[in-house]
Protein backbone atom coordinates (compact mmCIF):
# COMPACT_ATOMS: atom_id res chain seq x y z
CA UNK A 1 0.00 0.00 0.00
CA UNK A 2 1.79 3.30 -1.04
CA UNK A 3 0.47 6.40 -0.31
CA UNK A 4 1.65 9.90 -0.95
CA UNK A 5 2.46 11.65 2.65
CA UNK A 6 -0.36 13.83 3.05
CA UNK A 7 -2.45 10.70 2.08
CA UNK A 8 -0.62 8.62 4.31
CA UNK A 9 -0.94 10.95 7.51
CA UNK A 10 -4.58 11.84 6.26
CA UNK A 11 -5.23 7.99 6.64
CA UNK A 12 -3.18 7.55 10.27
CA UNK A 13 -4.54 10.53 11.81
CA UNK A 14 -7.95 9.26 11.32
CA UNK A 15 -6.95 5.76 13.15
CA UNK A 16 -4.89 7.70 15.91
CA UNK A 17 -8.43 9.41 16.66
CA UNK A 18 -10.07 5.50 16.27
CA UNK A 19 -7.76 4.12 18.94
CA UNK A 20 -6.60 6.93 21.17
CA UNK A 21 -9.66 7.09 23.24
CA UNK A 22 -10.19 4.78 26.87
CA UNK A 23 -12.00 1.86 25.29
CA UNK A 24 -8.28 1.12 24.10
CA UNK A 25 -7.47 0.92 27.43
CA UNK A 26 -9.94 -2.18 28.46
CA UNK A 27 -7.88 -4.54 26.60
CA UNK A 28 -4.29 -2.92 27.01
CA UNK A 29 -1.90 -3.29 29.85
CA UNK A 30 -2.00 0.58 30.44
CA UNK A 31 -4.91 -0.43 32.64
CA UNK A 32 -2.43 -1.33 35.09
CA UNK A 33 -1.12 2.01 36.26
CA UNK A 34 -4.61 3.62 35.55
CA UNK A 35 -5.78 1.82 39.11
CA UNK A 36 -3.60 4.58 40.90
CA UNK A 37 -3.88 8.25 41.39
CA UNK A 38 -0.73 9.17 43.23
CA UNK A 39 2.65 9.96 40.52
CA UNK A 40 4.70 7.31 42.11
CA UNK A 41 2.13 4.31 42.29
CA UNK A 42 1.59 4.92 38.54
CA UNK A 43 4.93 5.36 37.64
CA UNK A 44 6.35 1.88 39.60
CA UNK A 45 2.84 -0.12 38.40
CA UNK A 46 3.11 1.26 35.11
CA UNK A 47 7.09 0.66 34.69
CA UNK A 48 6.30 -3.34 36.05
CA UNK A 49 3.81 -3.84 33.96
CA UNK A 50 5.31 -2.61 31.10
CA UNK A 51 9.18 -5.39 31.68
CA UNK A 52 6.28 -8.02 31.31
CA UNK A 53 4.79 -6.80 28.69
CA UNK A 54 5.56 -9.43 25.69
CA UNK A 55 3.24 -12.75 24.97
CA UNK A 56 -0.38 -12.96 25.28
CA UNK A 57 -1.91 -9.92 25.67
CA UNK A 58 -4.68 -11.35 28.49
CA UNK A 59 -1.67 -12.86 30.57
CA UNK A 60 0.08 -9.66 30.74
CA UNK A 61 -2.53 -8.14 32.27
CA UNK A 62 -3.28 -11.05 34.67
CA UNK A 63 -0.04 -11.03 36.10
CA UNK A 64 0.99 -7.40 36.15
CA UNK A 65 -2.29 -7.26 38.22
CA UNK A 66 -1.07 -10.31 40.42
CA UNK A 67 2.33 -7.60 40.85
CA UNK A 68 0.37 -4.69 41.86
CA UNK A 69 -1.49 -7.49 44.46
CA UNK A 70 1.72 -9.16 45.45
CA UNK A 71 2.90 -5.46 46.16
CA UNK A 72 -0.17 -4.65 48.68
CA UNK A 73 -1.85 -2.49 46.04
CA UNK A 74 0.77 0.08 47.14
CA UNK A 75 3.81 0.07 44.71
CA UNK A 76 4.94 2.96 46.01
CA UNK A 77 4.99 2.42 49.47
CA UNK A 78 6.01 -1.60 49.45
CA UNK A 79 9.06 -0.58 47.01
CA UNK A 80 10.42 2.08 50.19
CA UNK A 81 9.31 0.35 53.32
CA UNK A 82 9.72 -3.03 53.08
CA UNK A 83 11.66 -5.98 55.14
CA UNK A 84 13.23 -8.60 53.57
CA UNK A 85 10.93 -10.81 54.67
CA UNK A 86 8.30 -9.14 52.62
CA UNK A 87 9.84 -9.91 49.36
CA UNK A 88 9.96 -14.05 50.33
CA UNK A 89 6.48 -13.54 49.17
CA UNK A 90 7.27 -12.60 45.67
CA UNK A 91 9.52 -14.83 45.09
CA UNK A 92 6.69 -17.67 43.72
CA UNK A 93 6.06 -14.99 41.18
CA UNK A 94 6.22 -15.94 37.11
CA UNK A 95 5.63 -14.47 33.81
CA UNK A 96 7.68 -16.21 30.96
CA UNK A 97 10.94 -15.99 31.64
CA UNK A 98 10.32 -13.13 34.32
CA UNK A 99 10.20 -14.96 37.89
CA UNK A 100 10.30 -14.07 41.52
CA UNK A 101 14.03 -13.19 41.92
CA UNK A 102 13.72 -10.64 38.74
CA UNK A 103 10.68 -9.17 41.00
CA UNK A 104 12.95 -9.01 44.05
CA UNK A 105 15.43 -7.42 42.17
CA UNK A 106 13.50 -5.00 40.43
CA UNK A 107 11.95 -4.18 43.79
CA UNK A 108 15.63 -3.30 44.88
CA UNK A 109 16.73 -1.73 42.22
CA UNK A 110 13.39 0.87 42.21
CA UNK A 111 13.66 1.64 45.90
CA UNK A 112 17.19 2.78 44.92
CA UNK A 113 16.29 4.66 42.40
CA UNK A 114 13.52 7.09 44.35
CA UNK A 115 16.23 7.14 47.24
CA UNK A 116 19.53 8.01 45.56
CA UNK A 117 18.26 9.33 42.35
CA UNK A 118 15.44 11.26 43.06
CA UNK A 119 13.07 8.50 41.40
CA UNK A 120 12.40 7.33 37.62
CA UNK A 121 11.41 10.71 36.10
CA UNK A 122 14.69 11.80 36.71
CA UNK A 123 17.14 9.47 36.04
CA UNK A 124 15.10 9.52 31.94
CA UNK A 125 15.11 13.22 32.07
CA UNK A 126 18.91 13.56 33.15
CA UNK A 127 20.10 11.91 30.22
CA UNK A 128 17.76 12.72 27.61
CA UNK A 129 18.66 14.31 24.44
CA UNK A 130 16.63 16.63 22.19
CA UNK A 131 15.07 14.40 20.00
CA UNK A 132 15.48 11.24 21.60
CA UNK A 133 15.47 9.20 24.87
CA UNK A 134 17.70 6.22 23.48
CA UNK A 135 20.60 7.63 25.44
CA UNK A 136 18.63 8.10 28.80
CA UNK A 137 17.09 4.64 28.69
CA UNK A 138 21.14 2.67 28.22
CA UNK A 139 21.82 5.25 31.27
CA UNK A 140 18.95 4.22 33.13
CA UNK A 141 19.65 0.89 33.15
CA UNK A 142 23.09 1.26 34.29
CA UNK A 143 21.59 3.06 37.08
CA UNK A 144 18.68 0.38 37.45
CA UNK A 145 21.76 -1.97 38.09
CA UNK A 146 24.66 -0.06 39.57
CA UNK A 147 23.18 -2.00 43.34
CA UNK A 148 24.29 -5.69 43.37
CA UNK A 149 22.08 -7.74 41.51
CA UNK A 150 21.53 -11.00 39.59
CA UNK A 151 23.37 -11.25 36.12
CA UNK A 152 20.24 -13.27 34.95
CA UNK A 153 17.89 -9.89 35.64
CA UNK A 154 20.06 -8.12 33.45
CA UNK A 155 17.78 -8.93 30.40
CA UNK A 156 14.87 -7.51 31.26
CA UNK A 157 15.76 -3.84 31.23
CA UNK A 158 16.68 -3.23 27.02
CA UNK A 159 19.38 -1.60 26.05
CA UNK A 160 19.55 0.52 22.59
CA UNK A 161 23.26 0.54 22.34
CA UNK A 162 22.78 -3.18 22.05
CA UNK A 163 20.51 -2.05 18.98
CA UNK A 164 17.52 -3.44 20.80
CA UNK A 165 14.35 -1.82 20.16
CA UNK A 166 13.48 -1.22 23.63
CA UNK A 167 9.77 -1.90 22.81
CA UNK A 168 8.77 -2.31 26.23
CA UNK A 169 10.74 0.59 27.81
CA UNK A 170 9.35 3.06 24.77
CA UNK A 171 5.94 2.17 25.34
CA UNK A 172 6.15 3.18 29.24
CA UNK A 173 7.77 6.18 28.21
CA UNK A 174 4.77 7.28 26.00
CA UNK A 175 2.68 6.15 28.56
CA UNK A 176 4.80 8.64 31.39
CA UNK A 177 5.57 11.69 28.92
CA UNK A 178 2.61 11.99 26.57
CA UNK A 179 -0.48 13.70 27.32
CA UNK A 180 -2.94 12.75 24.91
CA UNK A 181 -5.97 14.39 26.66
CA UNK A 182 -8.17 11.70 26.12
CA UNK A 183 -7.28 9.88 29.32
CA UNK A 184 -4.71 7.22 27.84
CA UNK A 185 -1.63 8.16 28.27
CA UNK A 186 -0.88 9.66 31.58
CA UNK A 187 1.77 12.67 30.85
CA UNK A 188 2.69 13.32 34.34
CA UNK A 189 6.28 13.43 33.76
CA UNK A 190 6.34 17.50 32.33
CA UNK A 191 10.31 17.32 32.75
CA UNK A 192 10.10 15.48 29.23
CA UNK A 193 8.67 16.04 25.90
CA UNK A 194 6.20 13.90 23.30
CA UNK A 195 8.86 14.99 20.85
CA UNK A 196 11.46 12.80 22.72
CA UNK A 197 9.63 9.65 22.56
CA UNK A 198 10.04 6.69 20.04
CA UNK A 199 7.79 4.30 18.86
CA UNK A 200 7.56 0.95 20.68
CA UNK A 201 8.43 -1.24 18.10
CA UNK A 202 6.87 -5.03 17.54
CA UNK A 203 5.77 -7.63 15.04
CA UNK A 204 2.50 -5.29 14.60
CA UNK A 205 3.61 -1.95 14.57
CA UNK A 206 7.02 -3.21 12.81
CA UNK A 207 4.21 -5.38 10.02
CA UNK A 208 2.26 -2.38 9.61
CA UNK A 209 5.03 0.26 9.24
CA UNK A 210 6.76 -1.77 6.47
CA UNK A 211 2.89 -2.28 4.80
CA UNK A 212 2.99 1.47 4.79
CA UNK A 213 6.16 1.95 3.41
CA UNK A 214 7.39 3.35 6.46
CA UNK A 215 9.77 0.78 7.11
CA UNK A 216 12.05 -1.10 5.00
CA UNK A 217 14.81 -3.13 7.29
CA UNK A 218 13.48 -6.17 7.58
CA UNK A 219 14.14 -7.10 11.94
CA UNK A 220 12.59 -4.98 14.36
CA UNK A 221 15.58 -3.87 15.95
CA UNK A 222 17.43 -0.45 17.17
CA UNK A 223 18.65 0.44 13.68
CA UNK A 224 14.74 -0.35 12.83
CA UNK A 225 13.35 1.94 15.41
CA UNK A 226 15.32 5.01 14.29
CA UNK A 227 14.41 4.75 10.45
CA UNK A 228 10.75 4.52 12.03
CA UNK A 229 11.31 7.10 14.22
CA UNK A 230 12.30 9.55 11.49
CA UNK A 231 8.84 8.54 9.16
CA UNK A 232 7.20 9.67 12.54
CA UNK A 233 8.78 12.50 13.25
CA UNK A 234 8.25 13.45 9.55
CA UNK A 235 4.30 13.09 10.03
CA UNK A 236 4.22 15.04 13.37
CA UNK A 237 7.79 16.27 14.46
CA UNK A 238 5.81 17.35 18.08
CA UNK A 239 3.84 14.17 18.77
CA UNK A 240 5.70 11.23 16.56
CA UNK A 241 4.72 8.22 18.69
CA UNK A 242 0.56 9.06 18.72
CA UNK A 243 1.21 6.62 15.60
CA UNK A 244 1.38 3.68 17.64
CA UNK A 245 -2.27 3.93 18.54
CA UNK A 246 -2.86 3.61 14.69
CA UNK A 247 0.03 1.08 13.91
CA UNK A 248 -0.67 -1.50 16.63
CA UNK A 249 -4.67 -0.68 15.89
CA UNK A 250 -4.25 -1.49 12.26
CA UNK A 251 -2.44 -4.93 13.23
CA UNK A 252 -4.13 -6.28 16.54
CA UNK A 253 -7.61 -5.00 16.15
CA UNK A 254 -8.25 -5.09 11.91
CA UNK A 255 -5.59 -7.50 10.77
CA UNK A 256 -4.84 -4.93 8.05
Amino acid sequence: MKLKTSELKDFLDEKVNLYNNPKFIESDPIQIPHQFSKKEDIEIAGFLAATIAWGNRKSIIKNANRMVELLDHSPFEFIMQYQDADLEKLIPFVHRTFNGNDFVQFVKSLQHIYKTHNGLESVFSKYAEKDSLQISIHEFKKVFFEIPHLERTQKHVSDPFKNSAAKRINMYLRWMVRNDNNGVDFGIWSSLSPSQLSCPLDVHSGNIARQLGLLKRKQNDGKALSELDAALRNLDPKDPVKYDFALFGLGVFEDF
